[in-house]
């Protein structure tokens, strides 16, 4: 008897690509190839963010809407989100944050980053 499979399908309802995994592999590496360290790999996203992720966004969190403005690393190296809600600011960190859709330009960086630490 013969058994055959279907694509593993991803949140859009679209199979997986193994190109899509390739790519999130290659900025993988560029943002990490040189560095030495862990705390050096988390700086070599938080560059590629900050010069790849179009701000600001809007993002849902909770059921509350907030701006994504900026990023930042914080001294225990994560890479936080300065999300504004009205007058209100708050620093969450990037990989916690759901991406709206369409996602922004860039976020290709987010997956990626994702998956990194995942695999730590």
């Amino acid at each position: 008897m013969t058994h055959t499979t279907r694509p593993v399908a991803g949140k859009t309802g679209r199979p997986r690509t193994e190109r899509g995994s390739a790519r999130l592999d290659r900025l993988m590496e560029d943002a990490t190839g040189e560095a030495h360290d862990e705390s050096a790999q988390t700086t070599g996203f938080s560059t590629r963010l900050e010069d790849h992720l179009a701000r600001p966004f809007t993002t849902d969190g909770l059921g509350l809407e907030g701006r994504v403005e900026r990023l930042d690393l914080t001294d225990d190296d994560r890479i936080v989100a300065v999300c504004a809600r009205g007058p209100f600011r708050q620093r969450i960190p990037i990989l916690e944050r759901p991406l709206p859709g369409p996602p922004p330009e860039g976020s290709a960086w987010i997956q990626a980053s994702r998956r990194w630490t995942r695999g730590r």
